[in-house]
């Protein structure tokens, strides 16, 4: 049998180890692409969040402030375009199978045509593709500022 004074500090050891080895950063790379319709873009702020389907997830509330790379001055979300961000978040238990991008109305024209969402994580690039194909306005169907899609069950 264990002695009590090495078993303590034994388990100590593996569930601090535990703990930083979840709490390990990951490196996320987003790639949104604005549709082409009329008036597709918008100045509005974009939020997203990432699931696994533990239900652990990377919230992002500014996605231009938390990592664009497109350079100094370039409008982000207008129509055509492929946004580029990128940075390191909380590494989650399974492959991001959730995401949720929301528009906070804001701006000149806030309306916005969402095509698609790329999400790549890690040095392996573990790549998920979400197809959004909506509008997030309050003026256009379905009248709603957050897309959710859920392939986790799938």
């Amino acid at each position: 049998m264990a002695r009590p004074n090495v078993l303590l500090p034994s388990l100590l050891f593996m569930a601090t180890v535990s703990l930083f080895a979840f709490a390990e950063d990951c490196d996320y790379t987003i790639y949104v692409r604005t549709g082409t319709r009329d008036s597709a873009g918008t100045d509005a702020n974009v939020a997203v969040v990432l699931s696994d389907k533990y239900g652990n997830k990377v919230q992002i509330p500014n996605l231009e402030n938390w990592g664009g790379l497109m350079g100094r001055g370039h409008n982000y979300f207008e129509n055509g375009n492929v946004d580029v961000f990128s940075s390191k978040a909380t590494c989650l238990a399974g492959p991001v199978c959730l995401l949720s991008v929301t528009s906070d109305g804001t701006g000149n024209k806030p309306g916005w045509y969402l095509d698609s969402v790329e999400v790549r994580v890690g040095a392996d690039s573990a790549r998920q593709h979400f197809n959004v194909d909506r509008w997030l306005a309050t003026d256009e169907r379905p009248y709603d500022l957050t897309a959710i899609r859920n392939i986790c069950g799938v």
